[in-house]
């Protein structure tokens, strides 16, 4: 089938939140290809806020992931395969590389589905065509060479069209840090007792604390506790107008790199060329060390290593010098 041919295009990338954020740069380059072609994603409910109101994505097609975990769940997916069936796509991206995401890919009765030839569980059976896949590569160039593959011009640098969110209801202050927290993986998230000394670390800076975990015991003056109290689109603006963000590795800090270059991520075990801020003016904190994120598949990279506690001042003393910058010497 001739590219110009293909009338829509559906990107199947249910989840995870940062890989989401990862895939992104996909919509303005198929629109920039083939500017006629209709865009639709399958994304899990959880993160459709995130899609909302992006310029040249036409349809949102919900995939009901937590519906599907009671003992009940696979009569209820069977109806919703059922129900994706019925549609048509000219073109399928699986940037998810599963063989849920595949068997996605194949109820759409495509004539074309494109994906990696990284991808697992014998997802690649069902692929037309398997794009060549640097697994070395950071996440949002392995997309890239997927959408090549099939004609996509991404010669461009990637575009994250992300809008301007939505401001919190609770009035903030102006000018505060944003810190999040928590994350998923195992040994990624801050303890209470550390997110209460970055807090204090950073007074009397304002901090807004953010995401989605246990809430805090008794929060310092300077603390504004937001946790499991914001939107993913409320969180896009909290990281829009944050005079800094600190993160652990998760999503909601891949959404920060998309919008801001002041961002500091923190990687224990995971490993930032592959799966970090896709931004080279965002920094990185790993193996005791900040530095400035390197995207280069043979980049250096530290060892693994927990986050302790004597890590905070460091952290505070740098963010805070990132905030006030000392005066550059005057020119004679």
């Amino acid at each position: 089938m001739n590219s110009a041919s293909y009338r829509s295009v559906l990107i199947v990338k249910p989840g995870s939140l940062g890989d989401i954020v990862h895939a992104l740069p996909a919509i303005p380059y198929i629109a920039r290809s083939w500017p006629e072609t209709k865009i639709a994603w399958v994304v899990d409910t959880r993160w459709q806020n995130l899609l909302a109101n992006i310029p040249g994505l036409h349809d949102i097609v919900l995939f009901p992931r937590e519906r599907f975990r009671s003992p009940k769940g696979w009569l209820r997916s069977i109806a919703w395969f059922r129900q994706l069936s019925r549609r048509r796509a000219d073109l399928v991206f699986d940037l998810q590389g599963l063989m849920r995401s595949a068997l996605m890919s194949k109820a759409l009765h495509s004539s074309v589905i494109v994906g990696g030839n990284d991808a697992r569980e014998g997802a690649n059976w069902f692929y037309n065509l398997s794009a060549e896949v640097n697994p070395s590569a950071h996440a949002v160039d392995r997309y890239r060479a997927i959408l090549a593959a099939a004609g996509v011009d991404t010669s461009a640098p990637p575009e994250f069209p992300l809008g301007d969110g939505t401001p919190t209801e609770q009035p903030l202050p102006k000018d505060f840090v944003l810190l999040h927290p928590y994350a998923r993986g195992e040994g990624k998230s801050l303890t209470a007792q550390q997110i209460a000394a970055f807090t204090d670390g950073l007074a009397p800076v304002p901090v807004v604390v953010a995401g989605i975990g246990d809430p805090l015991e008794n929060p310092g003056q300077n603390t504004f506790d937001l946790l499991n109290k914001t939107t993913l689109q409320q969180f896009l603006w909290l990281a829009r107008h944050a005079t800094f963000v600190v993160s652990v590795d998760s999503g909601p800090a891949h959404i920060a790199a998309a919008v801001t270059d002041k961002l500091l991520s923190i990687h224990t075990w995971s490993d930032p060329r592959r799966v970090g801020p896709y931004n080279p003016s965002c920094h990185i904190w790993q193996g005791g060390e900040i530095r400035a994120q390197n995207l280069r598949p043979n980049a250096p990279i530290l060892a693994a290593r927990a986050f302790s506690d004597s890590e905070i001042a460091p952290i505070c003393s740098w963010v805070s010098s990132q905030i006030n910058p000392p005066p550059s010497a005057s020119i004679p």
